[in-house]
């Protein structure tokens, strides 16, 4: 059974991590497969959005396969702590936007990939956190990095030092979920963000999401000429004729990624 699935179906990847007996835990051969899928998307001109979610109503993800490290020798866990940083660093360099529909708890790795992702939605029953510190590690795949700069330093300082697993409620309030729905409905809250987000030039999506992530890694005036370098590669584009003949003919638009 492959421990992750992915289709494309309507320009939507879908990528569910399937280890539901074992919440959905990380072990090397499943960071391995999600890292060639995240690298078949990265290429894939089909995709204009991904939706990442787990298997089952327990877990989106509860980390690293602790099972898995107590066998491991202090080389092979240096290996799987840089992969899946490396992996949730593909995740996020996706040129595509990200949706991680929180199926269930994430802690730890789980949660790291949910901050990878440009948003987040949950299910009302989720807990989440970073709880390596109860471990006696500290987050290893980009937590200490991804949630002050989501939240600020102090409530991330407070978050990650007291390893605290938080509701969904309280992640949404401190500015982590972008909603909290009933399961019922998450797939389809997830789905209308895609759609809304691909009624809009493909090529434009791609290079906001571009100067909004880089721009945020540096000053206000070289964010400001990243920006300038993002438009500048739209307007060549068939998609921006399209929005203006369309404008002026008074119809929806047809964009095509050109």
């Amino acid at each position: 059974m492959a421990s992750i699935l992915y289709e494309v179906k309507n320009h939507i990847a879908y990528v569910t991590i399937n280890r539901p007996e074992v919440l959905n835990c990380f072990n090397y051969s499943t960071l391995k497969e999600l890292g060639e899928i995240i690298d078949d998307i990265h290429h894939n001109r089909e995709v204009r959005v991904v939706i990442f979610t787990g298997a089952g109503e327990k877990a989106f993800s509860a980390g690293a396969d602790l099972k898995e490290r107590r066998t491991l020798t202090e080389a092979e866990v240096k290996r799987n702590v840089r992969k899946i940083r490396d992996v949730f660093s593909a995740a996020e360099a996706l040129p595509q936007p990200t949706i991680c529909a929180m199926n269930g708890h994430a802690f730890g790795g789980g949660f790291e990939l949910a901050l990878a992702c440009d948003l987040r939605v949950s299910v009302k029953e989720a807990y989440m956190g970073l709880t390596e510190l109860s471990w006696a590690i500290i987050p290893g795949a980009g937590g200490t990095q991804r949630l002050p700069r989501l939240i600020g330093q102090a409530k991330a300082m407070e978050l990650i030092l007291t390893a605290k697993k938080m509701t969904a409620d309280e992640a949404q309030s401190f500015g982590i979920l972008n909603q909290v729905t009933d399961r019922s409905e998450l797939m389809g809250v997830c789905e209308n963000y895609a759609n809304a987000i691909m009624k809009n030039g493909p090529i434009a999506v791609q290079q906001a999401k571009y100067a909004i992530k880089h721009g945020m890694e540096t000053d206000l005036q070289t964010g400001l000429a990243i920006e300038a370098k993002a438009y500048e590669v739209t307007i060549p584009t068939s998609d921006r004729m399209e929005a203006l003949n369309a404008f002026s003919e008074k119809r929806e638009p047809v964009f095509k990624g050109e």
